[in-house]
């Protein structure tokens, strides 16, 4: 292929990624089991050559969404947390029929079977994204001496409302009976599978600090990473990246949180978090001047709990600890 062809096809592709940006219930949740929109959904990584002649990294996220619709975001440099340049990411729609998704391009197609790769296919220039599953490097972190063990997978007895499911993971909607004050805590999160759901409708829990601060848990891989959306300090702090990973992968919150300070009944110094999301850090030293709005237990000098909300979506937990920092 000439150099020419090459470059306008790599332009093509560009440009197909560059489009315009554009009942919460239970029951809404899809078995992912063989579901070709589910296998489809992902992270894809592959390398385009632009008008410079230079390869780029490009990164792409693919969403699954109601009736078989799906929206893909492109990333120059890679995913992020991995390479992302941070420049304005790249964007389309497409849809699912006769066991394909396709994204209208000009003079070519950009394509997936689900289970295979992302393949584009523009003249005669030819390319293959490969899907990607990422893990947080803290999945799986063992809590160290003198940590207090939450959640193990054995038992819920650290938990007012404490739920298993048949594969012993921790349902949302509980609360420890014990309260703390400055700690370290790692929660490992697994977001349900809800395309016909959007917003704050799709895959929505929260994990609170004394039960005061809420670190949003949500759906929210593919999108732009708001105030109101996954690592975000709810409507105080948006991420400085959007870290989430697709529905069905396991993903991890490390929070590092110092309570607020009080001399007698007056506050005399706010409290302060940082969070790591997918062992990328989102929220660093953010001022929490105020409790959530949703939040179970009012600001004052006394300890709290860790409560992970139930906001109607099933999200599950594991492997839950907390470091009390003295």
């Amino acid at each position: 292929m000439s150099p020419f062809v090459q470059t306008r096809a790599a332009i093509a592709l560009l440009a197909l990624l560059a489009a315009p940006s554009m009942s919460r219930a239970a029951e809404a949740v899809k078995s992912p089991q063989d579901d070709p929109a589910f296998i489809a959904q992902g992270e894809y990584v592959g390398e385009v050559t632009d008008e410079d002649g230079k390869t780029k990294k490009i990164g792409v996220q693919v969403i699954a969404l109601k009736d078989g619709k799906f929206h893909s975001v492109g990333f120059i440099g890679g995913l992020p947390g991995d390479g992302w340049d941070r420049s304005e990411t790249k964007e389309a729609d497409g849809k699912l029929a006769d066991g394909i998704v396709d994204f209208p391009v000009p003079e070519g197609k950009v394509s997936i079977k689900p289970g295979e790769p992302l393949k584009v296919e523009i003249g005669q220039f030819r390319a293959e994204f490969k899907k990607v599953e990422r893990k947080s490097p803290t999945l799986g972190a063992k809590p160290p001496a003198g940590a207090v063990v939450l959640f193990d997978g054995t038992n819920t007895d650290q938990w007012l409302k404490g739920r298993m499911n048949g594969d012993k993971l921790l349902m949302q909607g509980a609360t420890t009976k014990d309260k703390f004050h400055d700690c370290h805590l790692h929660v490992e999160f697994l977001l349900p599978f809800m395309p016909d759901m959007l917003g704050q409708q799709r895959g929505n829990s929260g994990c609170y600090l004394q039960g005061r601060y809420e670190v949003q848990i949500l759906d929210s891989f593919g999108l732009k990473g708001e105030d109101n959306e996954c690592g975000a300090i709810y409507k105080v702090h948006a991420p400085e990246v959007n870290m989430c990973f697709p529905p069905g992968v396991w993903q991890t919150y490390d929070i590092d949180y110092k309570a607020s300070r009080y001399e007698k009944d007056k506050k005399v110094k706010s409290a302060f978090i940082s969070v790591q999301h997918n062992g990328v850090q989102v929220q660093k030293d953010i001022e929490l001047t105020h409790t959530t709005t949703a939040a179970p237990v009012p600001e004052e000098s006394s300890t709290g709990p860790i409560y992970l909300q139930d906001h109607g979506c099933p999200v599950l937990f594991r492997n839950v600890w907390l470091v009390e920092e003295k």
